[in-house]
């Protein structure tokens, strides 16, 4: 009874970061889907160039994410260590203030360098995607578009970088509002740039880049002056990234360079899924891409659940609190366990419900695909909650700033482990996209048992070290 109250208590405490996170990643995800719509109206070349657009984008704005996600746990930690050198003393210094200062300092600067470096690789890589075996009228529509999305990357990783300030001092609150808000002036900005309405320029499909850069801006500054107004937060808010300490600067490098190449890594693995599938013919990657979606937007919750442990774990660790910091990663499991099984439940019930959106049932040419995707969201009933699992691993591990580990089993799992099995389940054994689906299944179950297995080993590691010396001193 006792180990269920306390459960009960270190889940209401989670909640209170994952809640909000998932539904910003929710958010975000319609973000995404509004773009793909929209050009979806403007015919098949225009999804297809935009839609090459957006891929480019999102891989370097994600590895620009993570180039920046370790901030939250830094601030986490510097914060905690400020509280409890104010329960210990009565005479309050702002030593860990200025080492939050500092840390929004690098963050900013890590973000700006990264958004540029990315705007130029994007525009590069659009100048040369007929190199790369892409149609010529397509990849002329997709570098009018990359040019337009290109200056938005910087606002976007300063929002990040933001963000990761908010969450590490414990107030996300204002993220959801701003990531709803955004979806709607979106759609607005994306309608009156496509078709000249509402005063402005009529731009087509580079319109939808114009608008989504302009987005990512308003976003930026909408949070930045939530935090203004926010007492607490507003004091240590500094945007002066062109002052950040160099030391600082390559500490926040030196975490988050492993965490963009996990990121990348993952998106890249289930990227060469979706070529074998293709393999297997129309109908087997329109089932794959429904379901790839469906596993997608229950991934959002894992990500909440992610971030917010990691951010804890960073949290209990500067206070001294072990045993907290141990309980962290059941409660995390049984919440994504939780969420997961309600999924699995609605997949295995009533699966012609939940890929209604995706397959016209009266169309000869979805009717293949639909039932192949229904047989494999049995598979993925299971697969989704070891995807939860492996990516609450990766944050737990952020909280100790064990961040090579997590690239380097990740690498492991997906690559060693999971791609040769959906490759031979495929192929010589001949399960076609089930088997495919069953080697994903074994590499994300493979990668969350190594990540979870070297969290409690690097925990009793961490709390043996001595600690970090502040930022900046």
């Amino acid at each position: 009874m006792q180990q269920l109250a306390t459960l009960a208590r270190d889940s209401r405490a989670l909640a209170v970061l994952a809640v909000p996170l998932a539904l910003t990643q929710l958010a975000q995800v319609a973000l995404t889907t509004t773009d793909t719509i929209m050009m979806g109206l403007l015919g098949t070349e225009a999804l297809a160039a935009g839609g090459l657009a957006l891929v480019i984008f999102n891989q370097l704005r994600t590895m620009g994410v993570g180039l920046v996600t370790s901030v939250g746990n830094q601030i986490a930690a510097a914060a905690a260590r400020a509280e409890k050198a104010d329960r210990n003393s009565a005479e309050g210094t702002d030593t860990n203030g200025d080492e939050i200062r500092a840390l929004v300092r690098a963050a900013m600067a890590v973000a700006t360098l990264a958004g540029i470096a990315g705007a130029l690789l994007m525009i590069g890589i659009g100048q040369a995607a007929t190199l790369l075996g892409q149609d010529a009228a397509v990849a002329h529509r997709a570098q009018g578009m990359l040019a337009a999305l290109a200056p938005g990357l910087v606002p976007c990783l300063w929002f990040q970088a933001i963000r990761q300030f908010t969450v590490g001092m414990r107030r996300p609150q204002a993220l959801l509002q701003i990531t709803l808000a955004s979806v709607a002036v979106n759609a607005a900005l994306n309608w009156g740039f496509i078709h000249g309405t509402f005063g402005l320029p009529e731009l087509g499909l580079t319109g939808i880049g114009v608008a989504t850069s302009g987005v990512y801006l308003l976003s930026f500054l909408a949070l930045h002056a939530s935090a203004r107004r926010d007492p607490e937060l507003a004091p240590l808010l500094r945007l002066d990234f062109w002052r950040a300490d160099a030391p600082t600067v390559r500490r926040l490098l030196g975490l988050g360079t492993p965490i963009a190449a996990t990121y990348g890594s993952e998106a890249g693995f289930f990227f060469v899924t979706a070529l074998f599938a293709g393999s297997f013919g129309a109908a087997a990657l329109a089932a794959h891409t429904a379901v790839n979606q469906l596993v997608y937007i229950v991934f959002q919750v894992a990500v909440g659940l992610s971030h917010a442990a990691s951010i804890n774990v960073s949290r209990e660790l500067a206070l001294g609190d072990l045993p907290a910091a141990r309980r962290i990663k059941n409660t995390a499991l049984a919440c994504g366990a939780a969420v997961t099984t309600l999924v699995g439940i609605l997949y295995l019930t009533v699966p012609q419900l939940v890929l209604r959106p995706y397959f016209d049932r009266g169309a000869p040419a979805d009717r293949q695909g639909l039932e192949i995707a229904s047989g494999l969201l049995v598979i993925v009933a299971v697969l989704q909650f070891f995807d939860c699992a492996q990516n609450i691993g990766v944050g737990l591990l952020r909280g100790l700033d064990d961040t090579k580990s997590g690239f380097r089993l990740t690498l492991i799992g997906y690559w060693a482990v999971g791609l040769p099995a959906s490759w031979l389940l495929a192929y010589p054994l001949g399960g076609e996209t089930r088997g495919l689906w069953l080697g994903l299944l074994i590499g994300l179950a493979t990668t969350a048992l190594l990540l979870l297995r070297r969290y409690g080993r690097a925990l009793n590691q961490a709390v043996a070290a001595p600690a970090p010396a502040a930022a900046g001193s």
